[in-house]
């Protein structure tokens, strides 16, 4: 197919998918669980209003929201998925109230055929629902408003600092007085139930709850809808289609002549210019907010043994785990973004061959505006989760309390504003090249586009306010999560490493056009469409399932090709003596596709399908899944773009290659003991209580704090320490080369033609 037949593939597949996407918003928002005016008893009496559930909601983010425990299975994996508590809580408290008064026994020493009835009882008092539109009322039992106060009391207690639930309060890594304001705790219990409440009554004129029926709750009923199944087997079969069409296509393609590369390296004689020398600090920040985030990764995980201390150390009351956690995960994002946005600074005057005026200056005030963005976000969370600021403050400068999005609303909009400047620099910088015929016209067109999208997907983190339906919150931040990170960076990141292998003459440059194009199109048909998959239980309607599954299939079919990828990227390390200078940043992107095969494609497709989902979403399975593709492809492949760079920005007497080779097994290494020894085997252990028993047993105490669990847990220890290793010697690496001057090497070679022109 030629390459530009595949250009208008790839416009109908965007255009669609985006079309598609806009229906299913439109959709959720029309279908989402109502937040009533007011919740009452036949009484009449209110049990708790529509402010109370939306101040509860804006509470819960402050003191860290989906960083402690989690809602409709999204967030923190060590506290309760308090969706599903709550529900098994009130379910309990009914059981136990009707037990008492009708049988004058407990509930667990009730025959079966008493527990039967009770249960067929209880259902019908969960699942009925009885919403009144009109009034914009819920009403229920006084029985189930009685159950309501107790569960309520709970949470009260649990939030405060009341010495009966201290030890509960460890075994979530949840602070003593975590929320001191006595209004903000009720306010929070209300918000709980009414999550609860959309996940365990019934959609009008349905047979099943407004999240599909989750969390596993086997009291009421709550189990895999019919689509669930349907959609599930649907996913597979899909999934199994799509990588045998893959496969015969790419047997089909006719073979590459092979390529003589160069007789020296053409990047040899590059002298680089005042803004690529200034972009070399971006790359030195990436080892600082590594080193950093892998340090507060040990002390997360160490949370989940010691609630409340640091081997002995009480550390919750300065610097608690929602904090840990939140930092942890940002961290995460901000570096692998800032090695992608460095290189965008690094490679565009490369590609064009030209410097623009005053590129340097732009270059080193975007960077003193991330730090300053890095640094003042995790200020304002720390102030928001120790309940310094009031609520409305928060939300600008404290904790939004969504994970991967937690920096307050000023945060979000000064980080934006440096995305568009990074935007205008880098435009700025290619447009020569974009302007000019080449044979990679069609890479540097994705790589503008991928850039274009870089900058403007972003701003999908500011279509929510303080009180936006959390259903809608969810909509949109995927697109963030998703579209932002997962999505327009991965092309970004192909169309630069393509340039850069064009560059140095290992590939042709139509070859690389070709790949960089279809590959967009084979990720953008199953990604787009495929973020759906994270809506499946948010209090979406079923056609997300059935669109989300279906998709997210799809998503998993290139990663059928990464072993022929990464044993090209692999063969080019052998296609000349001088390629070996660039040996460990190459393995660094074979290891990427290692890891996409893996992280993304195994433990990204085991939780994929609705019915798999059902059961794990929200336990250390999905963990599994982020460690090994956050870190696996995205992290990998920024260190391997950073060590590019590295490559022609120092003296190459101050490499090392034997400090890379330790950097890359440690860290491959670390990763995988890390997955295997401690994560996957615990997720597994959950799942199968979230099968036998139930979403809330399985995130409980009970199964995290067995003495199975917790070993399993410390033996997270070693992988830690093998991974944070492999970071110290990346950043040991960083010190030599600072300690060489971070100057260009002496000239050999001068290619023909100047790499980079003069500014003008």
């Amino acid at each position: 197919m030629t390459t530009k037949r595949l250009w208008i593939v790839l416009a109908l597949i965007m255009a669609t998918s985006f079309a598609v996407l806009g229906m299913m918003g439109r959709e959720i928002n029309r279908q989402a669980p109502p937040i009533p005016a007011q919740v009452v008893d036949t009484t009449g009496a209110v049990l708790l209003t529509r402010e109370d559930i939306q101040t509860g909601q804006l509470a819960w983010q402050s003191m860290g929201g989906q960083q402690v425990g989690s809602v409709w299975g999204h967030g923190g994996y060590v506290a309760p998925d308090w969706s599903a508590d709550q529900l098994h809580r009130e379910t309990m408290a009914l059981l136990e109230m009707w037990s008492q008064r009708d049988f004058d026994q407990s509930w667990a020493s009730l025959d079966e055929e008493r527990q039967a009835a009770l249960k067929a009882r209880v259902k019908r008092e969960m699942r009925t629902n009885t919403y009144d539109r009109a009034t914009d009322t819920i009403t229920v039992s006084t029985d189930r408003a009685a159950a309501m106060r107790e569960v309520k009391a709970h949470y009260v207690a649990l939030l405060s600092d009341d010495p009966a639930l201290e030890s509960l309060r460890e075994q979530y890594a949840i602070a003593n007085n975590a929320v001191p304001d006595a209004g903000r705790r009720n306010q929070i219990s209300a918000f709980y139930w009414w999550a609860s409440w959309g996940a365990g009554t019934q959609r009008p004129n349905d047979v099943i709850t407004y999240t599909s029926n989750w969390p596993h709750e086997p009291l009421i009923d709550n189990v895999p809808t019919p689509a669930n199944i349907v959609w599930s087997v649907a996913s597979v079969l899909l999934l199994i289609l799509g990588v045998a069409a893959l496969i015969f296509w790419h047997a089909r393609q006719p073979k590459e002549e092979h390529l003589e590369p160069p007789t020296a390296d053409p990047l040899m004689g590059m002298k680089p210019t005042p803004s690529m020398k200034a972009a070399g600090k971006y790359f030195l920040t990436v080892i600082a907010l590594f080193l950093l985030q892998v340090g507060l990764g040990a002390v997360t995980a160490h949370y989940a043994v010691e609630g409340h201390d640091f081997y002995g150390i009480p550390i919750s009351e300065w610097i608690p785990y929602a904090v840990t956690r939140t930092w942890h995960t940002q961290l995460a994002v901000f570096w692998i973004a800032t090695a992608w946005l460095g290189t965008g600074l690094y490679i565009a005057p490369i590609v064009s061959g030209k410097e623009p005026r005053f590129q340097a200056l732009g270059v080193n005030v975007l960077w003193v505006a991330l730090v300053f963005v890095v640094l003042g976000s995790m200020a304002g969370e720390w102030f928001g989760v120790q309940q310094i600021f009031d609520l409305d403050t928060n939300w600008w400068f404290g904790h939004q309390g969504w994970e991967y999005i937690d920096l307050g609303r000023f945060w979000q909009s000064l980080l934006f504003v440096g995305l568009l400047l990074w935007l205008l620099l880098v435009t700025r910088a290619l447009w020569p090249a974009l302007r000019e015929k080449s044979q990679a016209k069609p890479v540097l067109v994705i790589l503008f586009l991928s850039t274009v999208a870089i900058a403007l997907f972003y701003a999908a983190g500011f279509m929510w306010g303080k009180h936006t339906h959390i259903s809608m919150v969810e909509y949109w931040r995927w697109w963030v999560v998703h579209l932002w990170v997962e999505g327009f960076f991965e092309v970004f990141a192909t169309a630069v490493i393509s340039l850069l292998f064009v560059r140095l003459g290992l590939v042709r440059p139509m070859v690389a056009n070709v790949a960089v194009v279809f590959g967009t199109i084979v990720f953008m048909t199953g990604g787009v469409l495929g973020t759906a998959h994270h809506w499946y239980f948010a209090g979406t309607p079923t056609s997300v399932m059935a669109i989300g599954s279906v998709f997210s299939a799809l998503e998993v079919v290139p990663l059928a090709l990464v072993g022929f990828e990464a044993f090209e990227n692999w063969r080019h390390t052998k296609a000349a003596p001088w390629v070996k200078a660039y040996k460990w940043p190459i393995l660094f992107f074979v290891a990427v596709g290692f890891w996409n095969l893996l992280g993304a494609g195994v433990f990204g497709f085991m939780i994929n399908p609705p019915l798999s989902l059902y059961y794990i979403q929200g336990l250390n399975t999905t963990a599994t899944h982020a460690h090994a593709a956050l870190f696996g492809v995205y992290g990998m492949l920024g260190i391997g773009l950073l060590l590019f760079c590295f490559r022609s920005l120092a003296r190459r007497e101050a490499w090392s290659d034997t400090l890379l080779a330790w950097t890359f097994w440690l860290l491959n290494i670390g990763l995988a003991m890390m997955l295997f020894l401690s994560l996957l085997p615990i997720g597994v252990v959950q799942a199968f209580a979230s099968i036998e028993h139930g979403m809330w047993y399985a995130r409980s105490p009970a199964v995290l704090h067995s003495p199975l669990v917790q070993t399993l847990v410390w033996m997270r220890v070693p992988g830690d320490v093998v991974f944070g290793a492999g970071a110290v010697t990346l950043a040991i690496f960083a010190a030599r080369l600072v300690i060489g001057g971070l100057k260009p090497r002496p000239a050999v070679d001068t290619p023909a033609e100047p790499a980079v022109l003069p500014a003008e």
